[in-house]
């Protein structure tokens, strides 16, 4: 899989022209407006909450969930087996650099601190603890046609330090959106991520993660763009060592996004609210703060 992804990254730099767009733009927009891409600091800050005995993943930070689930790794050595994990909060900071390559592909890399809070502990220590790299693409535009746009999206997370409880995550999303209008301000989406999770050790295994969704997105004259996504989340369980079994689940996901774009679809701002079922509600915010050093 890791050689899978780099042979797409690498290919994708050397395709076509330049040109700038929103790199997560859920419409599928292809706007040519620049002879440069894009460069810019996709700044994500986010907050959430886990109930006892539950991993996150859904549509969330994969940093936010690698950090979660290597902590649960490294404080299970210590613990008897009848304990479950605990209840807790975090914080995340994700630092993504970001290249608009040409309007259909955006390349980006980057390192994630986290802060997590358990009642029994406090607030741990900010720290760095993952790495990411990934990309995003128009695999077909829909442009004005009849079949819907196709992106596909792949992130590999790494949690640091690598040692015997770090875990490795691949994500990867397709999605279908369909634009009701030529300019692709209103329309319907449709999708399915996977999430694998390897751990460094064979005493612990997490199981895949799948959600199926559909949604729409609704962009207004002053480019204030809300998107909506509702899903079923299917996750196979876990074994964390000397932590009880986490039971595997189906249930339902949410995702709500507030975005400000300009008028060439490059996001200004945005904000991100989520629940997922896992089986008890798990909450999180997120604040997009994108700090651009090239944006046409």
């Amino acid at each position: 899989m890791p050689k899978l992804v780099l042979a797409c990254l690498i290919g994708a730099c050397f395709t076509g022209p330049a040109f700038g767009k929103d790199g997560d733009d859920d419409s599928g927009a292809t706007k040519a407006i620049g002879a440069t891409p894009n460069i810019y600091l996709d700044l994500r800050t986010s907050y959430a909450t886990v109930p006892a005995g539950a991993l996150p993943i859904g549509f969330g930070s994969s940093a936010l969930s690698t950090a979660l689930q290597s902590l649960a790794l490294a404080n299970s050595t210590t613990l008897p087996t009848s304990v479950s994990l605990p209840s807790r909060q975090s914080v995340a900071v994700d630092l993504p650099m970001t290249v608009d390559v040409t309007d259909k592909v955006s390349l980006y890399a980057g390192v994630s601190g986290t802060t997590t809070y358990a009642q029994t502990q406090g607030w741990s220590s900010f720290h760095i603890t993952s790495w990411n790299v990934g990309f995003q693409a128009d695999v077909y535009s829909q442009n004005g046609g009849s079949i819907p746009t196709i992106t596909w999206q792949s992130t590999i997370t790494q949690s640091i330090p690598n040692g015997p409880t770090g875990t490795t995550t691949f994500n990867n999303i397709v999605e279908l959106g369909y634009a009701f209008d030529k300019d692709e301000t209103r329309g319907v989406l449709a999708g399915i991520q996977d999430t694998r999770v390897e751990v460094a050790t064979a005493l612990a295994r997490i199981h895949p993660n799948i959600i199926g969704y559909v949604g729409g997105y609704y962009q207004w004259p002053s480019n204030w763009k809300f998107t909506g996504r509702v899903g079923v989340q299917h996750f196979g369980g876990a074994q964390l060592l000397n932590f009880t079994p986490v039971p595997s689940f189906t249930e339902p996901v949410v995702r709500l996004d507030l975005d400000r774009m300009d008028d060439n679809d490059n996001r200004l701002f945005g904000v991100t609210a989520q629940i997922m079922w896992v089986p008890k509600p798990s909450y999180q915010l997120t604040l997009r703060t994108p700090l651009y050093f090239v944006r046409n």
